[in-house]
């Protein structure tokens, strides 16, 4: 088993050595076209979203385990 583990965590070192040297055009021209911003906002509204609905999913249990 840690033989296993030990090769999964060199492949995907290497891996992401390998990968993180290609150059993506699409995110060269939004960086300058100044559009990349756009897409960091979208993305933070999202997880705000998703953040703001569980704190309230959360409150609602909460409510209902203290009436039981």
């Amino acid at each position: 088993m840690k033989k296993i583990l030990a090769l999964i965590t060199m492949t995907l070192l290497f891996s992401t050595k390998l990968f993180a040297q290609q150059e993506v055009e699409m995110a060269d021209k939004m960086r300058a076209d100044g559009k990349i911003w756009v897409v960091v906002a979208v993305i933070a509204v999202v997880f705000v979203g998703i953040i703001a609905y569980l704190v309230l999913l959360d409150r609602k249990i909460s409510k209902i385990e203290k009436g039981l």
